[in-house]
């Protein structure tokens, strides 16, 4: 067993679930205010794509593109929850939806604000 924590999570009907190794004892979240996810409440919790397994659900996932393209949204096609989606700021790794684990996980995460209006300033910051 790898060292970390596995989490896991789904959408709302429970058609998408999915598994995640957490490798940081307390991962940072971010918070982004970009169109998105301010309205929707996404909490971004980053995880490398070898470290996240889908479940099931993959014949559930609907894509939504917009802006450059580069992100890939996915959502439920039934519940219309987005637990996860591959990110434009993260392309070797998936934002997972803090929101969308299932309760008792036992995360101790902190949280950072992503000025995701200001997309290529705040990509610059974290590095």
């Amino acid at each position: 067993m790898e060292e970390g924590m596995i989490v896991r999570g789904g959408c709302h009907c429970g058609a998408v679930r999915f598994e995640a190794l957490i490798r940081e004892p307390r991962p940072e979240l971010l918070d982004c205010n970009c169109s998105m996810c301010s309205k929707t409440g996404f909490l971004h919790l980053i995880v490398p794509h070898d470290d996240f397994t889908l479940v099931s659900g993959e014949e559930a996932l609907t894509s939504y593109r917009f802006g450059t393209g580069a992100a890939n949204h996915l959502f439920c096609k039934h519940c219309g929850i987005k637990s996860f989606y591959q990110p434009r700021s993260h392309p070797k790794a998936w934002s997972v939806n803090y929101r969308a684990l299932d309760d008792g996980h036992g995360l101790d995460v902190t949280v950072r604000t992503f000025d995701g209006r200001n997309w290529e300033e705040a990509r610059a910051e974290l590095g």
